[in-house]
């Protein structure tokens, strides 16, 4: 079995680029840990595990060239020349990434420098997504329904007159069908399709790489700096790297409520918006909307960038509430990438402790708007909620 499925190192969410230029600049010493969790409770196939190993030893081969390297030197100036070159020597290490089997269980953690590891979180979970319905020999519909089921959606998203991000690189069916849903949305959907999270497809399809940061970010800055000080550090931390640049906050690490705590007006003003990723998105653009005009500022002038779980009926929804009175897009992921037929899986990787400079290490925690959706050391997750003072 072919398992080199990963062919350019940009194949990735972009944010993890962005990301990872802002440990380099003022966390280069930090170390972190990942782990696999497996949502879904899918049953793995005996030798999984022995396959994925194969995969991952793969992706040491990879490395930026030169069209990769210019295409975001062009398209992304935020990025410096100085992080450009870091990016053109670095090379995955697979000794980072532990995968062990039990049974029809599979075990994945990843462990090194924060600078370094940052980058294995998506490629391995498509990794996992795309062997599994390959080892478990589930048929997907042909290329050709997967571009009119694309082309029918961007459509539907056209009529409705919003603006749409491609977000599917982590549970993406394969990587083929990646590419077949990139080529629709690229076609058909000129007027709403605005880019994609992945930075490979982006530059591929010549469309926008779309993204800022992730919970790890503030779930790092938690464990340096304390709970009540992530929010306003991590976003402080993003403004002395980008200068106003990728100004999407990231709102639910700790809830919506603890976050707008912090919000203050000199943050709502330098941030463009906030995307959402959890809890009921109506009831988040109220609360938006209500702080944008607490603080004197027009709630129209702002975005909020919805990426949470969303199909066509759910953004139908949202687009009614917000519409005059909020600018908004959307980022959809797995219901385009993984419409092809099996069951999309429900995975995710997520750091679970970090080890700032010269401290040990210490569990991270991430409180979610949704309950369901919280993640970390269950102690951990008690002591964030009574120093937050989070029912």
């Amino acid at each position: 079995m072919r398992t080199n499925i990963l062919t350019s190192i940009l194949d990735n969410d972009f944010y993890k680029f962005t990301m990872q230029q802002g440990v380099i600049t003022l966390f280069p010493y930090a170390k972190a840990r990942y782990a696999f969790i497996n949502r879904g409770k899918h049953v793995f196939p005996i030798g999984f595990a022995n396959i994925l190993r194969k995969a991952v030893d793969d992706m040491a081969l990879l490395q930026l060239n030169k069209q990769e390297k210019d295409f975001l030197g062009t398209n992304c100036p935020y990025l410096s020349p100085v992080y450009l070159d870091f990016l053109e020597g670095y090379r995955y290490d697979p000794s980072e990434v532990k995968i062990t089997q039990e049974g029809d269980q599979l075990h994945v953690s990843v462990e090194g420098a924060w600078y370094r590891t940052i980058l294995w979180e998506v490629p391995l979970m498509s990794l996992i997504c795309e062997l599994y319905y390959r080892l478990t020999n589930i048929d997907r519909i042909s290329d050709e329904e997967v571009i009119e089921r694309t082309r029918k959606k961007i459509e539907d998203y056209l009529l409705l007159g919003v603006t749409v991000a491609e977000f599917g690189t982590r549970r993406r069916h394969s990587y083929a069908v990646h590419h077949l849903v990139m080529r629709a949305l690229k076609e058909y959907g000129t007027g709403a399709f605005i880019g994609s999270s992945n930075v490979h497809m982006a530059m591929l399809y010549q469309t926008k790489p779309i993204g800022t940061h992730a919970h790890e970010w503030f779930m790092f800055h938690a464990a340096r700096y304390g709970f009540k000080m992530a929010n306003a550090l991590g976003l402080e931390h993003w403004t002395q790297v980008y200068r106003g640049d990728l100004g999407i906050a990231l709102s639910d690490t700790y809830t919506t409520d603890v976050f707008f705590q912090q919000f203050d007006k000199m943050f709502s003003k330098l941030f463009d918006g906030v995307r959402h990723d959890s809890g009921d998105p109506l009831l988040f653009a109220d609360k938006v909307i209500a702080h944008y005009q607490q603080m004197g500022i027009p709630p129209s002038t702002k975005t909020i960038i919805f990426s949470d779980a969303l199909n066509y009926d759910k953004v139908t929804r949202i687009a009614a509430h917000c519409r005059n009175r909020i600018g908004m897009s959307f980022g959809i992921g797995t219901s385009l990438t993984n419409d092809a037929g099996p069951a999309a899986m429900n995975i995710v990787i997520k750091m679970t402790a970090a080890c700032p400079e010269g401290e040990g290490w210490t569990p991270v925690v991430k409180l979610s708007d949704e309950h369901g959706k919280y993640t970390g050391d269950e102690q951990m997750i008690a002591l964030a909620k009574t120093i937050l003072e989070i029912d």
